[in-house]
């Protein structure tokens, strides 16, 4: 897997503020970055967007846009755009829907609680492990991940994503508490 798709990752979004920058450098060189930031106004995103693909590049970081329509390495679920293809699977259904769109890897969450869903219920490691197993497609780790939780999980996943985790508690955002789409 690590040779091919990144084992470590990072989810954006507007929760994490200028710690993105701090994030951004903490991640080892050949990571990977899930740029979403859906709530922030469309100027604002693309100047943030055209930051992290300068560091990206240059740390030498595969970066994912969600939507699309920006430059990256490819896309996360819906968007256009060409390279890889990540999917978010909160079931085995979803996960069968990202095979069937073509994805090449898929982020299994959330496995623990998370601020990035508010009072959702988690899969837990073993429930998670199911989801996607079988169908050929790396499975991601997301939703409350550290790497010592990644490492606790013994080779039940191909890797692992997180958002606080990379640059410590980040500050509140007013986004804070909404429940964001992966």
């Amino acid at each position: 897997m690590a040779d091919r798709y990144p084992v470590t990752w990072l989810m954006t979004d507007e929760r994490l503020g200028d710690g993105l920058w701090r994030a951004l450098r903490a991640l080892p060189p050949g990571s990977g970055v899930v740029f979403r930031h859906h709530a922030t106004p469309p100027a604002e995103r693309r100047a943030i967007h055209r930051r992290v693909w300068r560091i990206a590049r240059a740390r030498r970081l595969i970066l994912l846009v969600a939507g699309g329509g920006l430059a990256g390495d490819g896309v996360h679920k819906w968007g256009r755009g060409s390279g890889l293809r990540s999917w978010p699977a909160h079931s085995q259904a979803e996960a069968m829907a990202g095979q069937r769109a073509g994805a090449d890897l898929l982020f299994v969450s959330p496995l623990f609680p998370t601020r990035s869903h508010p009072g959702a219920p988690s899969l837990g490691a073993a429930r998670a492990a199911r989801i996607g197993r079988g169908l050929g497609l790396p499975r991601i780790a997301l939703g409350g991940m550290t790497a010592e939780r990644f490492r606790r999980l013994r080779g039940r996943f191909d890797g692992w994503a997180a958002i606080d985790a990379w640059g410590g508690a980040p500050p509140r955002h007013p986004s804070e508490g909404l429940d964001l789409p992966c």
